[in-house]
């Protein structure tokens, strides 16, 4: 005999949104708050800043991976740095795509840009690598 769970299992609940309501970075000090699409673009900053993996404080979805491509060939950069920043940026719930991909060589330097469509509009945003 077969236990009876259908009323477990049809349980309603609600999704609420987490307000992205956090501290203003500004001049490596803290100060005040922002909130939507600013916040947003200082997470950004800090995602694409930051080297996943190296960072115990962050988890493993936190970052982006940039350190191994260092002495690559510049087609190989190309091809997966725009896989690397999407997959980084993609890990927070407030963007819904990142496209419009372009770049530009200054010898060893690559510049990365690109826009991040975020439910609080589009974001154009810049990333320097060098290779």
């Amino acid at each position: 005999m077969l236990p009876k769970t259908g009323d477990i299992l049809e349980t309603d609940f609600e999704i609420h949104q987490i307000p992205s309501k956090t501290f203003r970075i500004h001049e490596k000090t803290l100060s005040g708050y922002i909130d939507g699409k600013e916040a947003v673009c200082q997470a950004i900053y800090c995602t694409l800043n930051t080297e996943r993996y190296d960072w115990l404080i962050y988890n493993w979805n936190y970052g982006v991976e940039l350190k191994d491509l260092f002495g690559k060939p510049m087609g190989v950069v190309k091809s997966k740095i725009k896989k690397r920043i999407k997959e980084a940026l993609m890990q927070d719930d407030r963007i819904l795509g990142v496209d419009a991909f372009s770049f530009e060589e200054f010898g060893r330097k690559l510049s990365v840009t690109f826009t991040v469509h975020t439910q609080y509009g589009d974001i154009g945003a810049t990333k320097e690598v060098n290779v």
